[in-house]
């Protein structure tokens, strides 16, 4: 991942709708969700889920597929990871800083 496309996924998630959007995604894992399942689920318009979802999905952050005459939105877990990875790629200066590390960091 570059910075160019980490930018973006952040900015995609620096929005409090979608990172609720995104967050329940994960949780569904795979399988996904409908946009009639996540607007019940978060209490969010039809027409603002579909604007937020379409930023995701702009990140590469969610998928779509459809089926049938249904929307099936999954959240792409490898770019997830990616993002992740290049967050923290560089953390602790190659030490460990995991929390079992013995020694406890208050920063990295």
């Amino acid at each position: 991942m570059n910075e160019k496309t980490a930018v973006a996924a952040l900015a995609a998630l620096a929005q409090e709708a979608r990172l609720r959007v995104f967050r329940a995604l994960v949780g569904a894992g795979p399988e996904g969700m409908t946009p009639s399942a996540l607007a019940a689920m978060l209490d969010i318009p039809g027409s603002t889920l579909s604007f937020h979802l379409k930023e995701l999905v702009h990140a590469d952050l969610v998928s779509v597929e459809r089926d049938g005459r249904n929307l099936h939105y999954r959240p792409a877990l490898d770019r997830m990871n990616e993002l992740l990875s290049y967050l923290t790629d560089h953390c602790c200066l190659g030490k460990s800083c995991s929390p079992g590390s013995g020694k406890r960091r208050t920063t990295c």
